[in-house]
């Protein structure tokens, strides 16, 4: 989780404006989905949570979340990454 995908690494794969898909998967506590949704609100600049897709292990310890949101530019996805490494309970991103 240390090394972002570099600008032009994310311009030769995606187009922008466009939809970028952003999995966060970590340990399910009272905080973690909440604090994933937020960061992706806020890379984004939206006052809204933007939709967003949960998976809980069998066991219920771990969730995934995942948000598919329209990003504007490969700056704006590492942006939400940066923010997304923050989260409280953070396992993997992808």
């Amino acid at each position: 989780m240390n090394s972002l995908p570099p600008v032009e690494l994310l311009e030769a794969t995606h187009v922008f404006p466009g939809k970028f898909v952003f999995k966060a998967i970590g340990r399910h506590h009272d905080g973690f989905v909440d604090g994933v949704v937020a960061a992706v609100r806020h890379g984004l600049g939206q006052e809204f949570d933007p939709p967003f897709e949960l998976n809980q292990t069998a066991h219920g310890r771990h969730v995934a979340v995942t948000i598919e949101p329209c990003v504007d530019s490969a700056e704006q996805v590492l942006v939400i990454y940066e923010r997304l490494r923050h989260v409280d309970g953070l396992v993997l991103l992808l």
